[in-house]
């Protein structure tokens, strides 16, 4: 099958776009005349779905509130060779989308990301504490999960089927950008950044995340994937601060007891031989999780194979 046979769907999640949406569908219509554009709304109450209908869109509902909703629903209900995400708020240029559908359909990607944070995202965007929010997320998972990616939460991001069709969605809301690089960081999939320039929201546009809120989902979503994706490492970090308090606490009373044979803190005795035992548990529940993770990643494997199997019929 030729590149220029290959299907591309463009998928833009909406939540009261109404005043966008109408120029960001004839936007990517412009540039990928071939591609299906869908346009799923997420009980919207200012016409964005009548609007995007007028414009060309296919229009679909997601009634479950939440950004990693709609996309649950997206990747399970289009088949594409190469699926292109972006926002319905008019920040990302279409000038970048040919370049990074074309990354994904010659299987030099399996995920582009759209990188705002190497260009102008520090200065066009307005909102408070979204800057310090991004470096501090960026920061967090270079650092734990041994990565370099600029940009962990843009909504611009170009996929190929087996990314797709193989990503589980656990999250819910905004936090799903996050899950989707931790998961590919993880299971190893092919990903190209691109800089692409980032323009704010049109006056009257308004955004729906919420700074303090959905900030700490992130934060929570990393600390909870980082448990799940990396046991060992986690646990490990746990363990080793509860061995520190049983150092701390136990070391006096042995040194005592050493030079005068007798333990007059039995609390802090008491106190230290747990912490030790509870470093010890962790250490001992780290490895074994650790085991776990990679007998999955061995089935991921396999069911990749699977995938790519049914996508060459």
């Amino acid at each position: 099958m030729k590149k220029n046979d290959k299907k591309i769907a463009v998928l833009i999640p909406c939540y009261n776009e109404a005043k966008t949406i109408e120029k960001v569908v004839k936007d990517y219509k412009s540039v990928l005349p071939n591609s299906d554009i869908y346009v799923y709304d997420n009980n919207s109450n200012d016409k964005t779905d009548e609007i995007a209908k007028k414009a060309g869109a296919i229009v679909r509902y997601e009634y479950r509130q939440g950004k990693g909703n709609v996309i649950r629903t997206m990747f399970r209900e289009i088949d594409a060779d190469c699926y292109l995400m972006i926002d319905g708020d008019d920040t990302y240029p279409k000038e970048n989308a040919k370049e990074m559908c074309n990354l994904v359909l010659s299987g030099k990607a399996d995920m582009v990301i759209g990188d705002r944070l190497s260009s102008t995202y520090f200065t066009e965007n307005k909102r408070p504490f979204h800057n310090l929010g991004n470096k501090t997320v960026r920061f967090l998972i270079n650092k734990l999960f041994k990565n370099n990616i600029k940009d962990i939460m843009t909504g611009y991001r170009a996929f190929s089927y087996e990314f797709v069709k193989s990503f589980p969605v656990l999250s819910k809301g905004f936090e799903i950008e996050t899950e989707m690089t931790i998961h590919a960081v993880d299971k190893n999939f092919k990903l190209i950044e691109v800089p692409v320039t980032y323009r704010d929201r049109p006056e009257g546009s308004v955004s729906k995340l919420n700074t303090y809120s959905d900030g700490f989902k992130v934060l929570k979503t990393i600390a909870t994937l980082f448990k799940e994706y990396k046991p060992a490492a986690f646990f490990n970090i746990i363990s080793i601060i509860c061995l520190i308090i049983a150092l701390i606490l136990g070391i006096p009373v042995v040194i005592e007891y050493f030079n005068t044979g007798l333990v007059p803190r039995f609390p802090t005795l008491i106190v230290s031989g747990t912490a030790l035992l509870v470093a010890l548990l962790l250490c001992i529940t780290g490895i074994i999780l650790q085991v776990i993770v990679k007998k999955h990643k061995q089935l991921y494997e396999l069911y990749l194979n699977l995938i790519n199997n049914k996508e060459s019929k």
